[in-house]
Formats: C-alpha cells, structure tokens, sequence
C-alpha cells in the first residue's frame, strides 16, 4: 500500500480502505480461479494495480466517463482504476466467463458499484465509450480492429476518444502501422525497475 500512497498522495481514506482489502481478496479467489501468476501475487501493488494506475497519471477521466477494459482478466486495469475514478463506469470484458466471477467477487466485497461485467468479445458489444482500456491483451492492430465503431462520436476530454493500453518490450514494429500514436515510457510516472520495459500507447479512435 505504501507505494500508491507515494505516488498517489491524494488518495482518500475509502480509496485507501478499498485499495487495502485488495492484496488478500485476490490471494483467496486466485486459490480457486487462477488470474494472477504465482510469483505476481505477493508482488499485487506495484505490478498490477499501479501498473493499472498508470492509466490515471495519463488522463483523469471526467465523471460520468464510460470505459470499456477489454479483455479484462481479474479486473486489471479496470479495478483499480474504478477505485480512484468512482464518478466513472467501467465495462470489464472477457471471452472466459470463470474470471469475471473474480471480478463480481472483490467488487462485492470492497464496495464497487460502478463496474459491470460482460461474458462478451469486445467486437460483440453493442454500448459505445469515451475510452478503451487494454493491459497486454493482443497487439495494437487487433485492440483497435476490435474496438473499432465502439467509441461516442463526441469527446469529453481534452485527449479524443481512443484506445489507452498498457503494454511491455519494443513496440516499434508493433505501432509502425499508426500514423498518430503516443507512447510514454512508465518510467516517466514511477521508478520501480519492474516498469523499465513497460509502455503507455494511446491511439485516437478510427473515424
């Protein structure tokens, strides 16, 4: 916990509380439904839920924002992220129904009402959003080819609507197909060596 409240000093004490209950919620239900690596689990704050946080040193998302994780896994980024932006709705996506169980179970637990999960493929969905969210899911190529029509037409934030994901290694080949792409190092945002290879892209939405 120490290390969110260093680079998120502005936390409050329920987001506080809800971030605490994290560690143990996911040690129980990764014993039943494995979602996280064994050698991550004691590792939760840093590799996984500030690496989800990364999102929010990026871009505040606006209240009443909609946000679509897609390919959600155990609830990264979305979880974490619906912590510190309560005012938003995320939409946690996922081909394999046995980890949005996961997701329902620790949203029960700690007090999160504003994440809904979906037993879908993103292509599949039929809501629109400000924002998709990925955190090494499938290459650039395919996120944006299965988000693609999945975005409101109007822009809210200053940065358009778009896909934002969370990525790791050298990216080069992988964004070459994107005339307009931004990528920041995490570096930027924290020091941990665990964040030496890991990326933020962001791609602004297909028209």
């Amino acid at each position: 916990m120490d290390i969110l409240k260093k680079y998120f000093p502005e936390l409050t004490e329920k987001q506080i509380q809800q971030f605490a209950q994290l560690q143990e919620l996911y040690k129980e239900w990764n014993e039943k439904i494995n979602v996280i690596s064994r050698k991550d689990i004691d590792n939760l704050y840093e590799r996984h839920v500030l690496h989800s946080l990364a999102i929010a040193k990026f871009i505040q998302f606006e209240e009443g924002s909609k946000i679509m994780d897609l390919g959600c896994g155990g609830g990264f980024p979305s979880v974490p992220l619906a912590i510190y932006f309560p005012g938003s709705r995320f939409h946690a996506v996922d081909s394999i129904g046995k980890k949005l169980k996961v997701i329902d179970g620790v949203c029960e637990t700690v007090g999160l009402t504003n994440v809904f999960t979906f037993h879908s493929r993103a292509e599949q969905m039929e809501y629109q959003y400000d924002f998709v969210i990925s955190r090494a899911v499938a290459p650039a190529t395919e996120l944006m080819t299965w988000s693609k029509g999945k975005y409101f037409p109007k822009n809210r934030h200053k940065i358009l609507n778009g896909l934002i994901c969370l990525k790791g290694g050298d990216l080069t080949e992988e964004l070459k197909p994107f005339k307009e792409v931004t990528q920041i190092p995490l570096t930027q945002y924290f020091k941990e060596e665990f964040f030496a290879d890991k990326s933020l892209v962001y791609i602004k939405r297909y028209l």
